[in-house]
């Protein structure tokens, strides 16, 4: 591990909730990150996994998480203070413009429907690392869960977009949603 990787996770700071800490990433999610979003139900949902998951995506997906980018920041979900496991999805904010940011995240199947998602999103919208004055996320319209979470969050729907899915290969229709701060 370098020192800008250590400087990264030192910065980063970690936001503890009832069930699981959202925490930076480390060397050894790695493994469980190729594990889930390296299963076609996650990918196809996100904007950014391909699948299949090429070998050694996840680890570079980790390696760019803690190098640290003044513009992003990418928690795993950790389960271990509740007796769960390392890593149960990722959760991220994007810097955009004018103190706004976009979230997103994954959640590993075996825990959807759970109340993790929106527990997650709770938690990092409490905190507002960033001091954002608005939050931005899309979800794919084959994915009404994912709105609900997000509005049940209470981001508002701001209308129909589109954006291209790696997984998928193709553009896929989306639903466009903010939350102001």
């Amino acid at each position: 591990m370098s020192l800008d990787q250590v400087d990264q996770m030192e910065q980063q700071t970690a936001i503890t909730g009832a069930r699981f800490v959202l925490r930076p990433l480390r060397v050894s999610d790695a493994g469980l990150i190729a594990h889930y979003a390296g299963d076609k139900r996650v990918s196809r949902l996100t904007s950014s996994i391909p699948h299949p998951l090429p070998p050694g995506a996840a680890e570079a997906f980790v390696a760019r998480a803690m190098k640290g980018d003044d513009n992003e920041i990418i928690w795993a979900i950790d389960g271990t203070s509740d007796g769960g496991p390392e890593l149960k999805g990722v959760v991220s904010l994007k810097r955009m413009d004018r103190a706004q940011s976009e979230i997103g995240y994954w959640i590993a199947p075996p825990f959807w429907n759970t109340g993790l998602a929106a527990e997650a999103l709770d938690l990092l919208i409490d905190a507002n690392p960033f001091g954002d004055t608005a939050l931005f996320t899309a979800v794919f319209q084959d994915n009404p869960e994912g709105a609900q979470v997000m509005t049940g969050r209470g981001f508002e729907y701001l209308g129909d977009a589109e954006t291209f899915s790696v997984a998928r290969g193709a553009t896929v229709p989306t639903w466009t949603y903010s939350r102001k701060l």
